[in-house]
């Protein structure tokens, strides 16, 4: 199943540790020895730390992960900017009891693994996509809630199937439609002259089974992408320059 993802399963190392200290441990062996380029942590919410797990089941342990957690990003931050290691930490939402006003939703894990992190993103299943009553995936919805590397708060949505991933096909719906090279009208998609089809998994379907028209499409929607990027670039210097222009031009005023 991963390798009809696309995983290389040649290079990819699984380690299921028995506690929370343990798979830390391991991760930051692994990211000093600058051996692994990616390395993931499913979940934080799963870092159960060893006292807890030695212990009763009605035992305290309050702020027991928050620590931990708090620890191991102190050593695990700069070992990551030396080696270059990309690491993901997947977490899970809780709910905040007796919230009354604001979003109630929290991650596990404290406060110190949103603070270090350098991207944040919230992503939620929305709909489910259906071929008539089999789940073939869900429509996803993708929010950046903070970065440090590129404006934040952007958002998108994709589709993700089963067996197969994030599908392309579906982004050539979505980007041709926004760059209006694939006209929507109801139900229908149309591509110049000629009807693609009638819904998303009719188009998806089509463009699947026409690699030259999907080539086709996925390149004028890169240039029409680049082409506008390139307009608003220059937009920004033209009005830098007339701003500066205006600047120059303004009479002095004498005391």
């Amino acid at each position: 199943y991963a390798e009809s993802l696309g995983i290389d399963t040649d290079n990819l190392l699984i380690s299921q540790p028995d506690n929370g200290e343990q798979a830390l441990e391991i991760a930051d062996n692994l990211i000093r020895s600058g051996a692994i380029d990616l390395l993931v942590v499913d979940s934080v919410a799963a870092l159960t730390p060893r006292a807890e797990i030695e212990g009763e089941m009605g035992d305290t342990s309050v702020g027991l992960q928050a620590r931990l957690m708090s620890k191991a990003l102190r050593k695990l931050t700069g070992t990551i900017s030396k080696t270059g290691c990309c690491c993901i930490f997947i977490n899970q939402l809780r709910e905040k009891i007796g919230v009354m006003f604001g979003n109630p939703e929290t991650t596990t894990g404290g406060h110190a693994l949103k603070f270090y992190s350098s991207v944040r993103i919230d992503i939620r299943r929305s709909t489910q996509i259906k071929d008539g009553d089999t789940v073939l995936g869900n429509r996803t919805r993708v929010k950046v809630v903070k970065n440090k590397v590129a404006p934040p708060f952007r958002r998108a949505e994709f589709d993700i199937l089963y067996g197969l991933g994030i599908s392309k096909a579906g982004e050539i719906i979505d980007l041709g439609v926004e760059v209006g090279l694939i006209k929507k009208s109801g139900s229908w998609f149309s591509y110049g002259d000629s009807k693609l089809g009638q819904g998303r998994d009719a188009v998806r379907n089509l463009l699947n089974d026409n690699p030259e028209l999907f080539e086709e499409l996925e390149t004028k929607i890169k240039e029409s992408l680049t082409a506008a990027k390139d307009d608003a670039k220059a937009a920004k210097v033209a009005k830098k320059v007339a701003a500066e222009i205006s600047k120059k031009e303004k009479p002095a005023v004498s005391a």
